[in-house]
């Protein structure tokens, strides 16, 4: 029997939540790792939330109930940014659970000097220990002509980075922020661990690609597919959305009269194209009594989106 689906698993788990913000919080703690935390190339430099916990879920409920608080925190300096969003959700979350110190902390050495940033300092297992946690959520598509599979082969839908390149930054880079001298004055403790959340999504055009142990990828993960819009075949009988960025974390659910049918999609698609070459995010949905579950999902690239990738892969690895 086939593994189900994130989207299904999530589904069954936080089908009676409504709000969209803690929609997204459940969907980011109890979204899989995207890298594998025991994998030996990742030297024990990354961390795992574990299952989400009974009384996790129970406090999820409430919040559902009234998510006010929540929303006085994402409101807060609102940013379009997906990364920012996401830090906010953890952040409220481990503020609930009273292991927050803080969070965003800008570290300068002089006033026009900065070193880097502190996503989040966490409480450790005793009170003479900090924890340095980096947050990251990516969305990748594996771009499919690379004869070698490499984290680097995994692009981000603007091309603007790869997974390759994103990691080594955070684990050589972002990682040794507590080490660096101007961020002492910062830390009331040394930090004992410095560790890594990685969650997000990595998307093929050949769903039945198969990835080796060697690239210390969670076998989890979430997958959806990636196609261009001269390949998109859609399902007649199915309803669809694009999913704004905000929206990434959690599967869909909405009303049904705001999806939108499979041939007004393709419209819609070809539409945003012709403004800018961005890929968009579909979500494709079934319905049930009024309301869209989503099912699977996947970027939408025009058509030279491809010829475009393999140009910035080689570009970076020049």
């Amino acid at each position: 029997m086939p593994t189900p689906s994130f989207q299904a698993r999530y589904h069954t788990r936080w089908h009676h939540l409504r709000d969209p913000h803690v929609r997204a919080l459940a969907g980011l703690l109890d979204s899989p790792d995207l890298l594998d935390v025991d994998a030996l190339c990742w030297h024990q430099q990354l961390m795992s939330l574990g299952p989400v916990s009974s009384p996790v879920a129970h406090w999820l409920t409430k919040l559902d109930h009234d998510p006010s608080a929540l929303h006085a925190v994402v409101n807060d300096q609102p940013s379009a940014r997906l990364g920012r969003y996401a830090e906010k959700l953890l952040g409220f979350y481990l503020a609930h659970e009273g292991r927050l110190i803080a969070h965003n902390v800008q570290v300068r050495a002089g006033p026009n000097k900065t070193i880097g940033e502190f996503d989040f300092l966490v409480q450790g297992t005793s009170i003479a220990s900090i924890e340095h946690w980096e947050l990251a959520t990516k969305f990748y598509l594996l771009e499919p002509s690379a004869f070698v599979r490499q984290l680097d082969t995994f692009v981000g839908p603007n091309l603007a980075d790869s997974l390759g390149l994103k990691i080594t930054k955070i684990l050589q880079q972002q990682l040794m922020l507590s080490k660096h001298p101007a961020a002492q004055p910062y830390l009331p403790v040394p930090v004992s661990s410095a560790k890594a959340l990685i969650k997000g999504w990595l998307f093929y055009h050949d769903r039945q690609t198969t990835l080796p142990d060697t690239l210390g990828i969670a076998k989890d993960h979430c997958r959806g597919f990636w196609c261009g819009l001269s390949e998109l075949q859609l399902d007649p009988g199915l309803r669809y959305t694009i999913l704004s960025r905000l929206d990434w974390l959690a599967p869909a659910r909405l009303a049904e009269e705001k999806t939108v049918t499979a041939a007004h999609l393709q419209i819609s698609i070809a539409v945003q194209f012709a403004l800018s070459p961005s890929p968009v995010m579909v979500a494709i949905c079934r319905v049930d009594d009024g309301v869209a579950l989503e099912v699977d999902r996947g970027f939408v690239v025009p058509d030279d989106w491809h010829q475009r990738a393999i140009a910035t892969m080689q570009r970076q690895t020049a």
